[in-house]
């Protein structure tokens, strides 16, 4: 089945903002537009229930209810239990208290194993362990291509090592990475998992539980919502890893690794996440029970609609000899975040395309480990152009044009 694209494009108010006609939005790595059903939720909990939560008047209780809901379902979105599922102010913080959890948790002479393609979010809070002397082993990219090969995590894997951090997927090579492989990998080690789904999660929110890492984090405001870092932490790693909460709260596993108190209206607001899903659904007659089933459909829409539309963006960039395409050239394998790399500025690039109306961002995007290992200058940075299931072929097609016209 198709995607409705009308529809879809629909629950999107930037869609129909005045302000934004003429405009294709190709920095959607940077953060996507927000929904409708989430706008709605946080303009509801503003104006009606903005009072401390869980108190026994009807405002407040509200609130707290749906904050609740927030949590439960998407939980069940992401095949895990509720309590599973914890709210922090962004990815790059929760990353930092799980570091600081970990940093007290392992002993000097044991390993941790982090990449050269990450995110630095998600590499640099878990470097800075090696001043507490745990040793960090690095793996690294192939420097052609940016790929992740999983047998060279097999030669750093040994009984030293007690947690691997890598991504689902980069945020500048877009490829995806075998998530479930290689977490069977690290786990038949004896070592934990902690995947940056970041720049994955926007083109489908993923099935955790059936993933299998220990850990998996992403960023609302990139996937539709509100600016929230959301984090799933399972059980058996929640519960052994010191609370880094108030002392009162360590009994509760989401509350464990959320130190600061959360933001009530944006976790309330996230509920709105999983409206846009329920919706998507059922305008394409999918499964009927099961939130896990049904987040499974609209992944797959979601990703069936981008592969046709990047296909051909990555074939007009591919055999360019004026830039060098970062990442495969094979649609079926990677995110639609693409980046390039000219022998001029990125940012500068942007800039020059935003005068054809498009948006698009230029830089290193904080993946200056990987853009060095590819022999990319940092500096100078890449274009990258990245969108998601409500962009149309209209827009890649003025894309196209506009790249043509300035390159």
């Amino acid at each position: 089945m198709a995607l409705d694209i009308d529809f879809v494009r629909g629950q999107f108010p930037a869609f129909a903002e005045p302000t934004l006609q003429g405009q294709a939005f190709f920095e959607n790595a940077g953060g996507s537009y927000t929904c409708k059903p989430v706008i709605d939720r946080l303009m509801r909990y503003y104006t009606q229930r903005k009072v401390q939560p869980y108190a026994p008047y009807e405002a407040s209780t509200l609130a707290g209810a749906e904050m609740d809901e927030a949590r439960q379902r998407l939980a069940a979105i992401l095949g895990v239990d509720t309590d599973e599922v914890s709210f922090g102010p962004s990815t790059t913080q929760n990353t930092y208290v799980l570091a600081q959890a970990f940093r007290q948790f392992l002993s000097p002479g044991e390993a941790i194993i982090v990449t050269n393609q990450d995110h630095e979010a998600n590499t640099g809070p878990w470097r800075r362990l090696a001043e507490e002397g745990i040793e960090v082993r690095e793996w690294k990219i192939d420097p052609a291509t940016g790929h992740l090969d999983p047998a060279d995590l097999e030669t750093l894997l040994d009984e030293n090592v007690r947690l691997v951090c890598f991504p689902h997927c980069s945020n500048v090579v877009g490829e995806i990475n075998p998530v479930t492989e290689i977490t069977a990998l690290c786990h038949a080690a004896g070592a934990f998992v902690c995947v940056d789904g970041v720049s994955y999660a926007p083109h489908g929110l993923p099935n955790v539980g059936e993933l299998g890492p220990d850990i998996y984090l992403f960023s609302a405001y990139k996937t539709y919502g509100p600016h929230q870092g959301i984090m799933v932490i399972r059980r058996a790693l929640g519960e052994i890893l010191p609370n880094q909460a108030h002392y009162f709260n360590g009994d509760v596993l989401y509350k464990r690794f959320t130190p600061a108190g959360p933001d009530h209206a944006q976790v309330a607001a996230s509920a709105g996440m999983a409206d846009y899903i329920d919706a998507l659904c059922d305008h394409h007659g999918g499964p009927t029970e099961d939130a896990a089933a049904r987040a499974g459909f609209v992944h797959d829409l979601m990703r069936d609609h981008e592969v046709k539309l990047l296909q051909p963006l990555l074939d007009e960039l591919k055999d360019r000899n004026d830039l060098r395409l970062i990442g495969p050239s094979d649609a079926a394998v990677r995110a639609p975040t693409v980046a390039v790399a000219v022998n001029r500025s990125g940012a500068g690039l942007a800039e020059e395309l935003a005068g054809h109306g498009i948006m698009a961002g230029g830089g290193d995007f904080y993946a200056v480990r990987a853009l060095s290992a590819m022999g990319v200058d940092p500096e100078q940075g890449v274009l990258r152009m990245s969108f998601t299931h409500y962009t149309n072929e209209n827009e890649v097609t003025q894309l196209i044009e506009a790249l043509d016209r300035v390159l």
